[in-house]
């Protein structure tokens, strides 16, 4: 009896609790705004799993904005490089290697591992207006992660400076050659009224040229490579890249004294691809949130500042050429900076640095069997970050052809390996050498790294070649593929 009793109790608390879950569900889970199931968001969610799920045969991406199949529901596929197919499966023979554009795909199975954490889904009436309801044009929040994710990767001063952010490093970029070569600046102790000299070293970023002479200032002139000019009067502004694009030097202003000053072009001063020996702490610094994540296309960068007066006129800049950066763009770029400081960063920065390196290494392995093409040198360094020594794991590769005869290196690894990079003229140098891309998708550089072994297996034909280099590229692929799998 006392048995009978007692399972009547559990019964009755059982029911008990279960009644009171169902209330509680029903109160706030329904009557509160929908806070335990999901109303409005849910098509919308679902929209973004159905195109994220189609797998395009491992060889490209479906996107919410991007193609429809001809019956208007289904998602199409982007291919990458070389494939083809409504479905990415066929391989074209005949295809160019794409080792050009600098797109950062190889984090791209990064955030497909963290795809929750990552994905962001907001209302249609998210952030309307112009500004934040503080009246500032940048997330505080943002701000906040822009600096801590530099105090973990080490890689730059952030204390006591100022942060301001622009559509990418390239709309900062003529920010701050605006915000330097102004007539009222105090970076300058010189009254002169010339416009300011722009100097780079070359090799060099393309875009520091293309940019001054589009905007056609009365305050500053391009003149190219400062070591070439007599700079001993007037005003000195230096693009500072480091590491540098192309060749992953950690470059130093050269131009030095009360006339000049600097930026520094830093986008690539991450553990991603180069050793960091020293949080960076110049007057101007610029980064972006394409070369730490890859999300190229969300086009937002941030410029660190010690000067109060240069900030002001960068802000000023912003405001006036964009009113301010798009809160979209901040938002997404606050998410993923999120995924990035979890862990210490731990998780992006060796995913990031062991990709990089790995196909560094097989490069390097590649073109050191050559005769006639070369690579920059790397210099290990101490990683403050990784604390150990490491060698670079650099973006690109700076390619230069040996031989008398191969004048134009671009020309030869066109018509002879049917890879496509970047001119040394492009970058201010001789066009014996060539950029290479090392940091798009993995079919990217699979196909890349390919072409270039059947090509360096060429320069002697006594040679024993290795099967890899009797077997088509399509081949190889599958029997990647089929591998990989």
């Amino acid at each position: 009896m006392a048995k009978l009793q007692q399972s009547s109790y559990v019964l009755c608390l059982a029911f008990s609790v279960a009644v009171n879950l169902y209330l509680i569900f029903n109160l706030y889970g329904h009557g509160a705004g929908g806070l335990w199931e999901l109303s409005w968001s849910r098509r919308a969610a679902e929209e973004a799993e159905h195109v994220a799920a189609v797998p395009c045969s491992g060889h490209g991406r479906a996107y919410l904005d991007g193609l429809v199949l001809d019956d208007g529901k289904q998602p199409g596929c982007e291919c990458n490089s070389c494939f083809g197919g409504s479905d990415c499966s066929q391989f074209l023979t005949d295809c160019e290697s794409n080792a050009d554009s600098g797109d950062p795909y190889f984090l791209e199975p990064f955030w497909m591992e963290h795809a929750s954490e990552s994905a962001i889904l907001v209302a249609g009436w998210h952030r309307m207006g112009y500004s934040f309801s503080d009246k500032s044009y940048i997330s505080q929040e943002l701000e906040r992660l822009i600096r801590k994710v530099h105090d973990i990767a080490g890689n730059a001063v952030t204390q006591g400076r100022f942060i301001v952010i622009g559509a990418g490093s390239t709309h900062l970029i003529n920010a701050a050659v605006q915000a330097l070569s102004s007539s009222s600046t105090d970076n300058f102790n010189s009254s002169s009224s010339s416009p300011a000299s722009i100097v780079v070293t070359i090799p060099y970023y393309a875009l520091y040229e293309t940019q001054t002479e589009y905007f056609q200032s009365v305050n500053y002139k391009f003149e190219g490579d400062g070591s070439l000019l007599n700079l001993s009067s007037g005003r000195v502004i230096e693009f500072v890249t480091a590491p540098n694009n192309p060749d992953g030097k950690l470059n130093k202003a050269n131009c030095q004294g009360p006339n000049s000053a600097a930026i520094y072009d830093r986008v690539y001063y991450w553990p991603h691809f180069t050793p960091i020996p020293t949080p960076a702490n110049d007057d101007v610094m610029v980064f972006s949130i394409s070369k730490l994540t890859g999300h190229a296309g969300t086009r937002l960068g941030w410029a660190v500042i010690k000067d109060e007066a240069v900030y002001q006129r960068m802000l000023q800049h912003t405001l006036i050429s964009n009113l301010g950066i798009s809160r979209d763009a901040q938002l997404r770029a606050m998410k993923l900076l999120n995924v990035v400081v979890e862990g210490g960063g731990k998780e992006i920065f060796e995913f990031g640095y062991t990709t990089m390196r790995k196909r560094w290494e097989k490069l390097k392995n590649t073109l050191s069997m050559s005769n006639r093409f070369s690579l920059q040198k790397d210099e290990p360094l101490f990683c403050t970050f990784f604390q150990k020594r490491r060698g670079p794991s650099p973006a690109y590769a700076w390619v230069k052809c040996e031989r008398e005869e191969d004048v134009d290196c671009y020309k030869v690894l066109q018509e002879e390996a049917n890879v496509y990079g970047r001119r040394g003229s492009v970058f201010g140098a001789e066009d014996r050498y060539v950029r290479l891309a090392l940091i798009r998708s993995q079919d990217d550089f699979d196909i890349l790294l390919h072409r270039l072994n059947q090509l360096v297996s060429k320069e002697d034909d006594s040679q024993p070649q290795t099967h890899i280099n009797n077997v088509t590229t399509h081949e190889f692929l599958r029997r990647k593929s089929h591998v990989s799998c």
